[in-house]
C-alpha cells in the first residue's frame, strides 16, 4: 500500500522464535505487530479510499498491531486516533510507524474490551475474529460501541468466528499476506460494517 510506510519483519518465523527466546517463553502468540495482517490491510485500504468515514472524527484502532489502520485514518484527516494493544512491543511499533508516516497516534497498552470505546466516533478493527475466545470478547465490545452511536468497521479474511449475519459487506480486496503465517500468499479480505441487532 504505497500511501503508508511500515517497518515490518522480513522473516515471520525467525522473529517469532527470537521473541520467544528473548522473553524466555515458549508458545507465545505471533508477533502481530510485525506484519500487516489481511484484515488490517483491508480496513486500511477502505479508509484510504473512503476518507469520509474518518475525516474530522475520533477514531479507535482496536487490536492495532503495527498501527496500519490507525495510520490510514490519521492520513485521511481523523480528528484524533487512539490505537489500543495488549502488547507493549506493538505499542512501540505503532509509535515508530506513526512517526515514519508523519502522523500522531495515541498508542496505549490497554485491554478495552470490557468498555464501549468511548469517546471514539469510529471503531476500526482488522482481523479480530480469528479464534473463538477472542471473538466472544470482541463482538460484545463492538456491539456496545455501536449501541452508543459509534460506527464500527472490521476487516476479515474469512476467519471462522466472524458472525457474518451481524455485518454488511462494504468492500472486498485481494491482499498479500505473510505466507509463513497464512495458508496462501493472497487472501480475499472483506471490510464489514456492524449492523444494529435485528428485531
Amino acid at each position: 500500500m504505497p500511501e503508508v510506510t511500515l517497518h515490518m519483519a522480513e522473516d515471520a518465523i525467525a522473529l517469532w522464535e527470537t521473541t520467544e527466546d528473548a522473553r524466555g517463553e515458549i508458545g507465545m502468540p505471533p508477533p502481530f505487530w510485525a506484519f500487516a495482517w489481511a484484515g488490517g490491510v483491508g480496513v486500511a485500504r477502505y479508509v484510504l479510499d473512503h476518507p469520509g468515514l474518518v475525516a474530522g472524527r475520533r477514531v479507535l484502532d482496536l487490536a492495532a498491531g503495527s498501527g496500519l489502520v490507525g495510520i490510514a485514518a490519521a492520513l485521511r484527516g481523523a480528528r484524533s486516533v487512539r490505537a489500543a494493544e495488549i502488547d507493549a512491543y506493538a505499542v512501540a511499533a505503532i509509535e515508530i510507524n506513526a512517526e515514519a508516516n508523519g502522523v500522531r497516534i495515541d498508542a496505549v497498552v490497554a485491554d478495552l474490551l470490557d468498555g464501549d470505546g468511548t469517546p471514539a466516533e469510529v471503531v476500526l478493527a482488522g482481523d479480530v475474529f480469528y479464534e473463538r475466545a477472542m471473538a466472544a470478547r470482541f463482538l460484545p465490545f463492538l456491539e456496545r460501541a455501536l449501541a452508543r452511536g459509534a460506527e464500527v468497521v472490521v476487516g476479515d479474511p474469512g476467519r471462522a468466528y466472524l458472525p457474518r449475519e451481524r455485518f454488511t459487506s462494504l468492500a472486498a480486496y485481494e491482499v498479500p499476506v505473510v505466507a509463513d503465517l497464512e495458508d496462501a500468499a493472497l487472501k480475499t479480505t472483506t471490510v464489514w460494517r456492524l449492523d444494529p441487532p435485528r428485531g
